[in-house]
């Protein structure tokens, strides 16, 4: 029989809790905000992810409310910067960075800070990054948020590095969207584990 250490919880709770994990974009947020004591506990939870070494990669910058603006700014500039450049630049996705922030209560942009020392793999680093990302779906999960990480728009241009105050070196893994979901949601659907397993018992 499974026995859990922590009173109160059991083993079936944080089951139901996985299924529930999901991404929900800003078109099912209601437009409500999202407490920040609900986005501070995201990120206190997010915090406790693995990490090699104790590193603790993880970084984030929070933006709500008027900061949500300054996001969009910084990253349709961006955009436009470097796709003007390269000859791949659209109006209408320039346009969509610019009003797509506004969508959701609380935007973090999450990214990595290597071990000074590169005395950790950099997949570890990355990781342990995603780790911390998965409890902040996990949260949100719990408190009947909607959230979903994005990676797009300008998260692989490393000319967002200096827009965003980050060192070169520094990565940007994505940007997590929060918002008030307009209805609950179905669990979460995956194939049958069983179809991407091989047991080896001798």
């Amino acid at each position: 029989m499974a026995f859990s250490i922590f009173a109160g919880m059991r083993p079936e709770d944080f089951n139901q809790l996985a299924a529930r994990r999901r991404s929900t974009y800003p078109a099912q947020y209601t437009g409500d905000s999202v407490p920040d004591e609900i986005v501070e506990q995201l990120l206190e939870n997010a915090n406790l992810a693995p990490t090699h070494k104790r590193t603790e990669p993880w970084r984030f910058v929070v933006f709500c409310g008027e900061g949500r603006k300054r996001l969009a700014e910084l990253q349709a500039s961006v955009y436009r910067q470097v796709t003007m450049a390269d000859g791949t630049y659209r109006e209408e996705r320039y346009r969509n960075l610019l009003a797509k922030p506004m969508e959701s209560s609380h935007i973090i942009l999450v990214y990595m800070k290597r071990d000074p020392q590169r005395s950790v793999p950099e997949v570890e680093e990355t990781g342990a990054v995603f780790c911390a990302i998965e409890n902040m779906y996990l949260t949100a999960a719990a408190y009947g948020i909607g959230c979903y990480l994005s990676t797009g728009g300008v998260t692989y241009f490393k000319e967002a590095n200096r827009a965003f105050g980050l060192e070169a070196h520094d990565r940007i893994i994505g940007f997590f969207h929060v918002g008030m979901p307009k209805t609950a949601l179905p669990p979460t659907a995956r194939g049958p584990v069983r179809e991407k397993t091989r047991w080896v018992r001798q």
